[in-house]
């Protein structure tokens, strides 16, 4: 099957993939009687369900060997940007976001689980169209193309390219012989995640739509809340905590889940990154106390803490969930959290970022060298979770932050013409390419990306897409001699 047969069968399924999930906000919007929203999405519907359908049946045919890691890139960027430009067509038919360029930031942003919004005005839209905003994050969180290959294995070996192309996350772990099992596996795990924190919050006072809204936004570390004050609208140290906790178990490399709930606790136990991740959060958020503490911020040690581990596990995890103006923060506070900004989550986690796998494994190669020009005759290695590591890993992944920093600064050049100070200008950039959402300054917890020019708005999308796919699948693209046959 040729390369331009298996795209177009590709974006039919995944086109008709999202059709499906419209229909959720499609019923939010009958229930509320929401008469322009319910008919956004009943055009929406119709439209993807045909274009989706007629692609999957002409195109249809055996792909699993025809998708080469070449084909995977290509494959899977086009389809973040074909799902994002679907998804920011019911904001603009129902009126909500009349102009496109900001209905597709407000996608992407939702899909790329980065949080940014152009919004000022949240409580009063319709509750269908929020409920779409944050079902956007709970798609894009895990993973769409992890979803089509779960739901549809027929391609086979070619599904791994696809994969590798979108995992966050410096490998995929498959934890079964299959593929497609693995995916499902995920989406098992994920789906039980978000039923154990909807109840939870439901407990907590939260109604169905907020529990639900509040739940994807955490588990696909995103952000988005139905509420202008975001998680801080409720003022309860519960659901502080609830949201923290499952926070930080989004940002934890789901294979671990797997086995935990095989009988293979121990091994968490061993896992070098999930150890470090854990202790950054830790530090983080008690330095964090303290300096509010101290400063006066808050009156008690406990509300110190229960807003510092808040925030840290939101801004570490790239979910951009806020319970305070962390803006008007002690400097030390908000140099804690500005540093988080360049960590992120684990491998395999919903979280975006760095992650920490690559600060640990760059930082004991930087150890390992000390020993070299100590013992220059010495042979050093260095180990991750009891293996040794290979030096292309190690060049891989120092490949990938000279890239991923590169991105940032790019992108900060970018904003900088928009006129913004240098603190809201590179904020910005670390923000979007690490998916956090919320920064400081112009895009501080209580500001939105509005003002941004339309230029700026497409380059945002452009930064957010290729953080969230982790920079090579996106600017691999862009070498001369990815197109050469």
């Amino acid at each position: 099957m040729s390369p331009a047969r298996t795209a177009f069968r590709f974006i039919g399924i995944l086109v008709s993939i999202v059709a499906v999930f419209l229909v959720v906000p499609l019923v939010v919007a009958l229930i509320e009687n929401e008469v322009a929203a319910r008919n956004a999405f009943l055009i929406t519907i119709a439209a993807a369900a045909v274009i989706g359908g007629v692609f999957s049946i002409v195109f249809r045919s055996r792909v699993s060997d025809s998708v080469r890691p070449r084909d995977g890139f290509l494959l899977v960027a086009s389809a973040w940007v074909i799902v994002a430009a679907v998804g920011a067509v019911p904001f603009v038919l129902s009126g909500t976001i009349p102009r496109y360029v900001d209905a597709f930031f407000e996608s992407m942003s939702g899909f790329t689980t980065t949080g940014a919004s152009i919004l000022s005005e949240i409580e009063s839209l319709p509750r269908s169209i929020l409920m779409w905003r944050s079902l956007t994050h709970w798609l894009g969180g895990m993973g769409i193309i992890v979803l089509t290959v779960a739901v549809f294995p027929v391609f086979g070996r070619g599904g791994l390219q696809l994969l590798r192309a979108e995992v966050p996350g410096p490998s995929l772990d498959k934890i079964t012989p299959k593929l497609a099992e693995t995916a499902k596996i995920f989406w098992l795990i994920y789906v039980g995640m978000t039923v154990a924190q909807t109840a939870l919050l439901m407990v907590g006072g939260m109604d169905l739509f907020d529990s639900l809204t509040h739940t994807f936004g955490t588990l696909a570390t995103g952000g988005f809340s139905p509420r202008n004050a975001s998680v801080g609208y409720y003022n309860s140290a519960f659901i502080d905590i609830v949201i923290t906790v499952f926070m930080i178990m989004a940002g934890t490399n789901f294979v671990l889940y797997h086995r935990a709930l095989t009988g293979r606790v121990r091994a968490i136990g061993r896992n070098t990154e999930f150890k470090v991740y854990l202790a950054v959060f830790g530090v983080a958020a008690v330095a964090i106390a303290l300096s509010l503490f101290t400063s006066g911020t808050y009156q008690t040690v406990g509300e110190s803490l229960r807003y510092a581990g808040f925030q840290s596990a939101s801004i570490l995890t790239t979910t951009g969930y806020a319970t305070a103006d962390f803006d008007l923060w002690p400097a030390f506070a908000r140099a804690v959290l500005f540093l988080l900004m360049f960590v992120g989550g684990c491998a395999g986690s919903t979280g975006g970022g760095i992650k920490v796998v690559r600060h640990v494994t760059l930082i004991k190669q930087a150890i390992a060298e000390m020993r070299v020009f100590l013992h220059p005759r010495s042979v050093s290695h260095i180990r991750l979770n009891d293996n040794v590591v290979r030096k292309e890993v190690v060049f891989t992944k120092l490949g990938f932050i000279v890239l991923y920093l590169g991105m940032v600064m790019l992108t900060f050049l970018v904003v900088s013409t928009a006129g913004l100070d240098l603190t809201s200008a590179f904020t910005t950039a670390l923000v979007t390419v690490g998916n956090i959402g919320p920064g400081f300054g112009a895009i501080g917890p209580t500001m939105n990306y509005g003002s941004f020019p339309d230029y700026v708005k497409w380059f945002l999308c452009f930064s957010m897409m290729t953080g969230r796919l982790e920079v090579y699948t996106v600017l691999i693209l862009f070498h001369p001699r990815f197109w050469r046959s």
